[in-house]
């Protein structure tokens, strides 16, 4: 049985700013509460309620580690009190509360999944959060079946890599946006029927043309402020509209007659805060309908690079510079 020690190598924020405010450091390794596990972290991914957190826009929930780091992959080094199903040395990968960009991170048992067959640690760390985010969204609250349409935006991100590779898997028809040539090729080899480039083409007048006027069903939105009202414009009568984030603001104003005339729904989510339960639904529903297809390579995540924890400054302003396609990771063991 391996010993835990008592410290561990972290990378912190030390106060809320640009990339540099994150240092690394050395810290007391987390204790396994009631229903806990301690994982010791191999691999770490970079997402961006990160960066949010890191600039101040996105504090951690109350009792949550300080660190940033929503999701790990590594193998279990204790378990707390009334935990069941999982023995230490388990492989691992996990959405977390927070502390991700660390060698150890306590997670609820109830958000730890196994790591899928033929997968390592990095892809496996590159899971959780986008996974998580996509299926309670998309299909969850969005109920997308085989057959509807829907237009993805931020095609090339990692929820957005995972949203086109999971509706394409579920039988949708896939729209997405992107913003160059490289990436919109990316995203029609992961899938998408049709890849648009929003810094060339107007989304609205392709989403029109290629469902004949009809519009689609749904609309996952993660960039928000003005592209919402054309993102109405997008959608087919009964259609859903999801937000997910607004990089481009949270203030929109709105005409509310396409809302009605359309009988549309608006609908969002922050997961984060949610509930363990709410996590744990969803964690369900991953292990039972998407973990089959990730263990049959119908859908995996896209990597788009790996940086040493100690280099978690470098990853943030890879991620800011939304010059990636995919995830970018964090490696934290020499495992990984």
């Amino acid at each position: 049985m391996s010993v835990t020690p008592a410290t561990m190598r972290a990378v912190e924020i030390t106060a809320p700013g640009g990339p540099d405010v994150l240092m690394p450091t050395t810290l007391p390794v987390p204790a396994p509460g009631r229903g806990e596990i301690l994982i010791c972290v191999v691999a770490a991914g970079v997402n961006r309620p990160d960066v949010l957190q890191r600039s101040g826009a996105y504090p951690p929930p109350k009792g949550a580690s300080p660190l940033p780091g929503l999701e790990v992959a590594g193998t279990v080094a204790a378990v707390g009190a009334g935990v069941t199903g999982w023995a230490v040395g388990d492989s691992v990968c996990a959405l977390t509360p927070g502390g991700g960009y660390a060698e150890y991170c306590v997670a609820p048992a109830a958000q730890v999944l196994p790591i899928p067959a033929g997968l390592g640690m990095i892809q496996a760390a590159a899971l959780p959060e986008t996974y998580f985010t996509v299926w309670t969204n998309l299909f969850e609250r969005g109920r997308l079946t085989a057959g509807e349409t829907v237009l993805i935006h931020g095609g090339s991100s990692g929820i957005g890599t995972t949203a086109i590779q999971l509706a394409e898997a579920f039988g949708a028809i896939v729209l997405t946006t992107a913003g160059s040539p490289e990436k919109c090729a990316a995203c029609e080899r992961l899938g998408a029927d049709r890849a648009i480039n929003h810094r060339s083409e107007d989304f609205v007048a392709v989403t029109k043309e290629v469902t004949q006027g009809r519009g689609v069903d749904i609309v996952l939105d993660m960039v928000g402020g003005s592209y919402v009202p054309r993102n109405l414009a997008c959608l087919a009568v009964e259609g859903r509209h999801i937000s997910i984030a607004f990089l481009s603001g949270a203030e929109v104003t709105l005409d509310l007659r396409p809302l009605m005339v359309k009988r549309l729904t608006m609908t969002g989510s922050t997961l984060r805060p949610q509930p363990i339960a709410n996590k744990a639904r969803i964690a369900q529903g991953l292990k039972d309908r998407v973990w089959p297809l990730l263990e049959a390579g119908t859908v995996g995540p896209v990597i788009h690079t790996t940086f040493p924890l100690a280099q978690a400054a470098d990853a943030h302003r890879l991620m800011e510079s939304s010059a990636h396609i995919g995830k970018i990771m964090l490696t934290v063991a020499s495992e990984a």
